[in-house]
């Protein structure tokens, strides 16, 4: 069914006006001038085709049709009220909803949710492992992305764009080299293709070959002792991309998070 239009801001008028009976105190309320609570009392007279105040020595009255329906107007505000305070909560609440790659997560990602949740114990999580889910379809409030850049979205640089190769402590791999989505190497001189950089790191570590992958994975490793540089860091054109549309990424729980994990 077809909603009708409804002229919302001439009933917030006709509403303050008729708790005045008073177009001056109403105008007072509203921080407008009487002749402009005049102007909205009229074109909603005309839009509703009844008259809704009547002049009497006494002042302002309101008419059987206007006293009809004065009720249902104030419980519609009501309502609008509640609705307003219910988005506002959502936006306001402790529930983030996050896309990341795994590895990510596992390396870097996780240590640091954590960590927000230690000072804020009534945060709640939940996580999507894909980096490309759609934003609207999951619901998302942020999501993690190796590219080169935030794309339409709104976004920050987590780390550096660098990469660095690494193998096994101790190992001599020589060319053997591990191949995952997003490597720029080409796949097919790989001694083994792997679907993401963990599982490079992982195929490093257990002496499989060289792995090409992101600094900022690449660390918790090296901390670790899994793995050891096996050249120096260098730029390349991806990184990872804390990313957002422009409504979430305004939100004051999603700012929160933002400067946490950028440590802002």
């Amino acid at each position: 069914m077809k909603r009708t239009h409804l002229p919302l801001n001439a009933l917030r008028v006709f509403d303050a006006a008729a708790r005045h009976l008073s177009f001056t105190r109403a105008a007072d309320e509203l921080a407008v001038t009487p002749a402009a609570v005049g102007q909205q009392i009229r074109a909603l007279e005309d839009v509703l085709g009844v008259v809704l105040f009547r002049r009497t020595s006494k002042g302002l009255e309101l008419t059987d049709e206007a006293s009809a329906g004065l009720d249902a107007l104030r419980e519609g505000f009501i309502y609008f009220e509640e609705s307003v305070r219910a988005m506002q909560a959502g936006q306001a609440s402790h529930r983030y909803s996050i896309a990341a790659p795994r590895d990510f997560f596992a390396a870097w990602l996780g240590e640091r949710l954590a960590s927000y949740r230690k000072s804020n114990p009534e945060t709640r999580f939940a996580l999507a492992d894909s980096e490309s889910t759609d934003f609207t379809e999951a619901n998302l409030d942020l999501a993690v992305r190796w590219a080169e850049g935030p794309g339409e979205l709104e976004g920050v640089m987590l780390g550096t764009s660098e990469r660095i190769r690494v193998k096994a402590p101790g190992s001599d791999a020589g060319n053997a080299h591990i191949h995952w989505q997003g490597d720029g190497d080409a796949g097919e001189e790989a001694a083994l293709t792997v679907p993401d950089a963990g599982q490079a790191l992982a195929a490093a570590a257990a002496g499989l070959g060289v792995a090409n992958v992101p600094l900022l994975l690449a660390q918790s490793w090296f901390a670790s002792g899994s793995v050891e540089p096996a050249g120096y860091p260098e730029t390349c054109r991806h990184a990872y991309w804390l990313v957002a549309p422009m409504p979430q990424w305004r939100q004051k729980k999603v700012r929160a998070l933002v400067a946490h994990l950028t440590g802002g």
